[in-house]
């Protein structure tokens, strides 16, 4: 199972990303899984949005490494040395396209 984070600028997708849902306690624990897994229900609709609800969080979880490592799936599939970088790409993408249109699929 996993988790689909695509931009649009119209009809076409600019960028697209994607989690295992093993990262749910990690995002959860950093205050993310809300607006990144539920994005719809917290309201989030451009990247603007999804930019401004991640990047405070995702600095916090970027500077405390040790904090989150607990969190890291026992199967290695969903650790925080590939979800943070992913998620500062995420970032760069909702920063670049600010006006895009997030749609999220569980």
């Amino acid at each position: 199972m996993s988790l689909d984070v695509d931009l649009y600028l119209g009809d076409e997708r600019v960028a697209e990303f994607n989690f295992t849902h093993n990262l749910n306690r990690m995002a959860d624990e950093a205050g993310i899984y809300r607006p990144l897994w539920r994005g719809e229900e917290y309201g989030i609709t451009t990247a603007r949005q999804l930019y401004d609800a991640l990047e405070p969080k995702v600095r916090i979880l970027a500077e405390d490494r040790e904090r989150f490592e607990k969190f890291d799936a026992e199967n290695g599939w969903g650790t925080w040395e590939l979800f943070v970088p992913r998620l500062y790409v995420l970032l760069g993408a909702c920063a670049m396209y600010p006006n895009a249109r997030v749609e999220f699929d569980r």
